[in-house]
């Protein structure tokens, strides 16, 4: 396993400031089974998904189109989701 800051952590923080992102395979991020029923054509060893696995909350900036598009409709929040009306919406910022 090797996770990875991602590199746009001062921005996310700003919109998620309970998340810490990381850039991980779609395997170690353990995405529920219909998501990855719909990932066929990609590797789950090899593609990355920058996200909060313990919160569900993902960059789609980040993330394979694929990846995103099949975590649509799923538990799983994209963080722009997340902060304006998803779980993350009543958290405040860090900023000043």
């Amino acid at each position: 396993m090797s996770y990875k800051t991602c590199p746009d952590w001062p921005a996310l923080m700003e919109l998620a400031p309970d998340c810490q992102f990381k850039h991980m395979t779609l395997r170690d991020a353990q995405l529920p089974f219909d998501v990855v029923g719909r990932l066929a054509e990609l590797s789950l060893d090899e593609t990355e998904i920058c996200c909060d696995a313990d919160r569900h909350v993902f960059n789609a900036a980040h993330t394979d189109p694929t990846a995103v598009s099949a975590l649509a409709g799923t538990h799983w929040f994209e963080v722009n989701e997340w902060a304006t009306s998803g779980p993350g919406s009543g958290t405040s910022s860090h900023a000043a």
